[in-house]
């Protein structure tokens, strides 16, 4: 229980406008979008500043206060759950983009700006920010680098670690402190941008990144491609990445969920198809038609009939059909239990069969889609969370799933992060020593493991 006193002080901080501690309010802070079970803070605050930020980190570290930092809690692991309570830090109003420089190809952002907001704003300035994870219209930048979120166009342009230059941040202690910056080439000190990437909020409070740009392709051309068998999309992934082609996005969709957004959006999807792959090739125009032709050549070795979007409105209709797909499926089900096992790309045929072992085995109802160009799926279990039996059996199935992209020397998490959902499987990723190590890392760093703990099983 946090002393009356102490609550007078963190109101003291941010101002009453900025402070929450009524049970109502409270409760909307005590879960995020994933299916783990919610745990109400005692207080939460949104601070304006990064000075803010770094009061509020002395006085829960000089009170013993957990300490979680929440964007706009799009998490899918039960990383912004305050299970242990204490203090929820809201970022939302650092949203403020400082600077865009078009010349040396860089922002300066607030950790709460949304990242669809950004990437708009850049793209104003004839720049372009890749990194566009599914949540872009409502998750928060700084979420994106603690969880280091990937996004459709990953294949080719990378995630977000691969665009963060340099990071300011709050220690327990009420330190602020700064990584990286704003050249090309930085390598003073610790790589303290880099140890923040994906950290989950456990080893400091980010407040403000440094963000590269890049400029924008010159030229794209998309295209849908139907398969009677999700095999056939399969090997046609694997044989792309084999030939050298990197796609700027190669989505997969099984016949479960092209019916499910056809019925939900009338995006004009085949729902006759088993498996729909969504490829876009872009770059110099001379390299997009070289690029085109050998995806061509290796769809139509695999049966898959090739369809192209010959306007920038046939284009995006395929692709308001693909990010749908999540929101499609919700309709069908109370709960989605969203994965995102991860395997070497070429390997992705072996985790389809995989996949369909483990739905036949269990007797679950699966919807796939995803990344596969970079071998990130998305197996999406519909249920119902209050039906104890049939949870067991997604338990077991995603348990199972684990296994088996681990098998495959993949990972058990491409881009949603670790949270609590998915700590039990970091021992058998990583092995012991790793996590002892990442153990010393957070004591040296946060002695009282105030910063977000139980994450990531810290």
């Amino acid at each position: 229980m946090i002393a009356k006193s102490v609550l007078e002080k963190f109101k003291g901080i941010v101002g009453e406008q900025n402070y929450w501690d009524s049970p109502a309010d409270l409760a909307l802070y005590s879960f995020d979008s994933s299916v783990e079970k919610p745990a109400q803070p005692e207080v939460v605050v949104r601070p304006e500043s990064t000075e803010q930020v770094a009061q509020i980190c002395k006085l829960c570290n000089d009170n013993s206060i957990p300490l979680v930092t929440r964007g706009s809690g799009t998490n899918l692991a039960g990383g912004t759950i305050p299970v242990t309570g204490g203090c929820v830090l809201l970022m939302t109003k650092l949203n403020k983009i400082l600077e865009i420089n078009v010349k040396d190809m860089y922002a300066v952002v607030q950790a709460g700006v949304i990242t669809a907001d950004f990437a708009a704003a850049v793209l104003e300035k004839g720049l372009f920010y890749p990194p566009d994870p599914g949540s872009q219209k409502m998750s928060t930048l700084g979420g994106n680098v603690a969880e280091n979120a990937g996004g459709l166009r990953g294949l080719k342009y990378g995630v977000t670690k691969d665009y963060v230059m340099g990071v300011t941040f709050c220690d327990m202690e009420g330190n602020i402190v700064k990584g990286g910056g704003k050249t090309v080439k930085l390598c003073t000190g610790y790589n303290l941008t880099g140890l923040m990437c994906q950290s989950e909020g456990t080893l400091g409070v980010m407040t403000e990144f440094v963000l590269k740009l890049v400029p924008p392709p010159k030229a794209s051309k998309a295209m849908l491609v139907s398969f009677d068998s999700i095999m056939d999309a399969g090997n046609t992934v694997s044989g792309i990445i084999t030939n050298h082609v990197l796609p700027c996005t190669l989505e997969l969709m099984d016949n479960f969920t092209i019916k499910t957004v056809e019925e939900a959006t009338g995006a004009g999807l085949p729902v006759d198809a088993a498996a729909l792959l969504l490829i876009e090739v872009d770059g110099h125009p001379a390299q997009v038609e070289d690029d085109y032709q050998t995806v061509l050549k290796v769809c139509r070795e695999n049966n898959g009939a090739v369809k192209v979007a010959n306007t920038s409105e046939e284009k995006e209709k395929l692709w308001e059909g693909r990010r749908k797909s999540l929101s499609s499926l919700a309709r069908l089900r109370p709960t989605l239990v969203l994965e995102d096992a991860t395997v070497p790309r070429t390997k992705i045929p072996d985790i389809l069969v995989a996949l369909e072992e483990i739905r036949q085995k269990y007797n679950v109802t699966i919807g796939t889609f995803g990344h596969a160009g970079d071998g990130n799926l998305h197996p999406t279990f519909l249920c119902d969370k209050r039906d104890v039996e049939e949870m067991a059996r997604v338990h077991k199935a995603v348990d199972e799933l684990f296994a088996a992209a681990l098998r495959l020397d993949g990972t058990c998490s491409g881009e949603h992060g670790i949270g609590i959902a998915k700590a039990k499987y970091m021992v058998d990723e990583v092995g012991e020593g790793t996590i002892n190590y990442m153990k010393q890392i957070k004591k040296g760093i946060d002695a009282k493991n105030l910063l977000n703990p139980t994450k990531m099983g810290l």
